[in-house]
């Protein structure tokens, strides 16, 4: 068969992570989801690692890895990310790019992407380099293998980009149609200027380089791909495979039809889109329609016949090249029709001007620490990759001017930490949207605030001025928003942090979350240790002070800190942190706070703490943002608890007058309305988050909510009731004997179905289907309760159970 599709997937979200912490924080815009890179994972990367094929009646029929069929590549920041928060969405794209070895000759699925999504003709020649290398090795890392391709962000390109490809060993990478500007036979003859139309765009191209170096290029079907992201075609699978296949020539020869969009398409923004994409791809194996493959196989089989020379700084996703990253040339999300994006100019001017002046600081400071600074740089990505002690130790001995003292190692780290994170500071994200407000500008914004302060700790020098000075040009359309430097000065400076921060979190956390105020801690990519600690008073009213020792896993600097941290009861919680002078003073504390604390003398508490700690103090707006939440939520907890007393007097105390109200159909007065909602959606939620579901309560809460018409918080009941009914079939695949477990997870389906409750089953779905699988492996016969349980069970499920 000479008829091939390549579908590829373009899965990317930009870091997320707060630079200080290295951890992606609490993201409200996300709800009911952690952050968005959680959001985005529930909706289409672990989907498409277990996407459905369904029947005629909609029951599920197959469950099949998407990314062992398709082209794709990640992220590497989100693959960073999701090894650690989502380890089993993670092994499904390795376990894919294996399968996929096998399935095409030997080439993966997998391709590799330029390190953290910067556009690369509006990079340096140095970041360029530095972007493909630490691409590649950390490709080579996770999948085990070099990458034949690499994503271009935004299919951005520009000859230099091709050359950095071509040198460091990359074969292929994609581009839109109207990226091709001519092509001629590889043995010669004439160019022909070509449009996106005019392309053929049904195999592989080569572009030779001006250094004599070639790449090949494949260009993907445009008008298929704009009706996969944007038109319908993934609201039928069949549909969609019709549509590549009725774009096959008549002519028999090898042809290879192939899409390329985001990878977020098929699931985040298309519902169900990953399963679109498994019928899609069911359908043209199992009618032998063509032969699905990937870039590298079809490259090996059928090499290139023609060249190309393409269109400089071009990008799939602006039709003015490339100044959708750096000018107001129109291009927008179309969501605020007149605002303007002028602002994107002096955002890119403000973060060029402090990318150059950290590279001249990067080159002055690393003489003598560093052998060759640029090409350290570039070794970087191992330490990034593996922070173990151990490996920092044989990254110095690689690239190390000589043998280093423990200050000058904390010196090249946070030379090398600025240097990443001036290269962070260009994720295109940040100029992609409509407006300098959005989340991701300021997250490229705390990048650039993290390279300022490691330029001023490494070598005195305070650039956070005249970065300040160029963002006021860039206004928002947000009259509320300001410019550039209000939004730095409001969402991003707050955000900054030194030890002394990282120990105030830590001591006034611990008073509420795990107690462990003795001892060592991780607190992101810090660790605290307790030298001393002394406690005082209980309940509402407790003091902790001591010494402790704070220590940079990420630039090794460390710090040796003494402190108070005090709670007065409410949400009066505040801490003083001061370096360690002498024990002498250190005593002086000690003592001094503690018969202030006795007297519970608060004022006299309070002019000691900003005595001893020059001012240097911290309150619950000062920690950071999940244990904030947390320990906030624990402190109201107690008034809570009242408040829910009081409504469950007046529900029973009043329940007869509002029983009759609603037995007339007269609308409850808006008080008996609240402690009905108050009351019943606290019983549903305290039953569902019981160690055992009581299930004649929860069909008694169940049917009083739908009598009631109770306003639930439905997206938080369904996560909570889909986690149980998947955590009962996790614990019945363990105890194949425990029948009850089906049963209870089946009640609970149809209880909550009976008010509205719409579960997230995908988790459920999963284990239903490897149970069944199983028990059919395994010839274990069913009957009576037991199987009509279990077929009732993959009804409620909509998985078919085989007779």
């Amino acid at each position: 068969m000479d008829r091939y599709i390549c579908i590829h997937g373009h899965f990317y979200q930009p870091p997320r992570e707060n630079p200080w912490l290295e951890f992606v924080e609490r993201e409200d815009s996300a709800h009911p989801y952690h952050d968005w890179n959680e959001r985005i994972t529930y909706e289409c990367y672990a989907p498409n690692g277990a996407s459905r094929i369904l029947n005629g009646d909609r029951h599920i029929i197959a469950i099949v890895n998407n990314y062992s069929k398709i082209s794709f590549n990640f992220g590497p920041t989100l693959l960073g990310w999701m090894e650690k928060n989502f380890p089993w969405v993670y092994e499904s794209l390795l376990a894919a790019d294996q399968v996929a070895m096998k399935n095409f000759n030997g080439h993966g699925s997998a391709i590799a992407q330029v390190y953290n999504h910067v556009i690369m003709p509006l990079a340096s020649y140095r970041d360029k380099k530095t972007q493909v290398l630490w691409g590649i090795r950390d490709f080579e890392r996770r999948f085990k293998r070099f990458p034949e391709g690499m994503w271009l962000p935004e299919t951005a390109v520009d000859m230099e980009t091709l050359e950095v490809l071509a040198e460091s060993g990359i074969k292929f990478t994609i581009l839109a149609p109207h990226q091709a500007g001519r092509v001629r036979p590889l043995e010669g003859g004439n160019w022909v200027n070509i449009t996106a139309a005019s392309l053929d765009k049904k195999k592989a191209y080569l572009c030779r380089l001006p250094s004599g170096r070639e790449i090949a290029i494949f260009f993907y079907d445009g008008p298929i791909a704009q009706d996969v992201a944007f038109g319908g075609l993934l609201q039928d699978g069949k549909l969609y495979a019709q549509r590549l296949v009725a774009a096959f020539e008549e002519e028999d020869y090898p042809q290879l039809v192939n899409v390329a969009t985001d990878g977020e398409t098929y699931g985040h923004h298309h519902r169900f889109g990953d399963m679109a994409l498994a019928y899609c791809i069911y359908s043209i194996e199992s009618q032998g329609l063509a032969k699905m493959t990937v870039y590298g196989e079809f490259l090996e089989k059928f090499p290139p016949q023609d060249e190309v020379e393409i269109l400089e700084n071009t990008s799939w996703s602006c039709a003015h090249g490339v100044k959708r990253w750096c000018d107001d040339c129109g291009c927008s999300t179309g969501s605020h029709p007149g605002w303007n994006q002028k602002w994107r100019r002096p955002l890119r001017q403000a973060v060029e001007s402090l990318s150059k002046d950290v590279s001249r600081i990067y080159e002055d400071l690393s003489k003598g620490l560093l052998s060759d600074p640029w090409s350290a740089r570039d070794d970087y990505v191992e330490v990034v990759l593996d922070r173990t002690v151990e490996n920092v130790e044989g990254f110095f001995r690689r690239n190390a001017a000589k043998e280093l003292a423990g200050g000058e190692k904390v010196v090249a780290l946070k030379l090398l930490e600025m240097t990443r994170n001036a290269m962070l500071m260009f994720t295109s994200c940040g100029w992609f949207f409509d407006d300098i407000s959005g989340i991701e500008t300021a997250q490229i914004m705390k990048y650039a605030a993290r390279a300022i302060q490691l330029a001023k700790e490494a070598g005195g020098r305070d650039l956070e001025g005249n970065f300040m000075h160029m963002l006021e040009e860039a206004k928002s359309n947000d009259p509320t928003a300001g410019d550039g430097r209000a939004i730095y000065e409001r969402a991003v400076l707050p955000k900054v942090l030194d030890l002394s921060r990282v120990c105030a979190h830590g001591v006034m956390s611990s008073m509420f979350i795990d107690g462990k105020g003795n001892g060592e801690r991780e607190i992101y990519c810090y660790r605290l240790k307790s030298l001393e600690l002394k406690s005082l008073g209980s309940g509402k009213f407790i003091m902790n002070m001591g010494k402790a020792s704070v220590h940079s896993t990420i630039t090794w600097e460390e710090a040796l800190l003494q402190f108070a941290s005090c709670y007065i009861g409410g949400l009066q919680l505040f801490c003083g942190v001061s370096g360690y002078a002498d024990e002498i003073s250190y005593r002086e504390m000690l003592k001094g706070l503690q018969i202030a604390f006795e007297n519970h003398d608060v004022p006299d508490m309070v002019r000691k703490m900003d005595r001893h700690f020059g001012g240097r103090t911290f309150t619950l707006k000062h920690l950071f943002r999940d244990e904030q939440c947390t320990i906030v939520n624990n402190l109201v907890e107690d008034v809570l608890d009242v408040i829910m007393i009081t409504y469950e007097e007046l529900y029973d105390t009043h329940y007869p007058a509002m029983k009759l109200l609603n037995e007339l159909n007269i609308p409850l007065p808006d008080a008996f309305r609240a402690t009905v909602d108050v009351v019943l959606s606290g019983k549903l939620n305290a039953i569902l988050e019981s160690p055992n579901i009581d299930l004649e309560e929860l069909a008694k809460v169940c049917g009083e909510i739908k009598e009631w018409n109770v306003a639930i918080d439905r997206h938080h009941i369904s996560r909570i009731a889909s986690e149980r009914v998947s955590s009962l079939l996790k614990d019945f695949k363990e105890r194949k004997e425990d029948f009850d477990l089906i049963f209870e997870a089946g009640q609970i389906i149809e209880l909550l179905t009976q008010i509205n409750v719409t579960l997230d089953l995908w988790k459920a779905q999963n284990i239903y289907f490897d149970i069944v699988a199983d028990m059919l492996r395994h010839g274990r016969p069913l009957e009576g309760n037991v199987l009509n349980a279990m077929k009732r069970l993959g009804l409620l499920l909509g998985v078919m159970f085989p007779v």
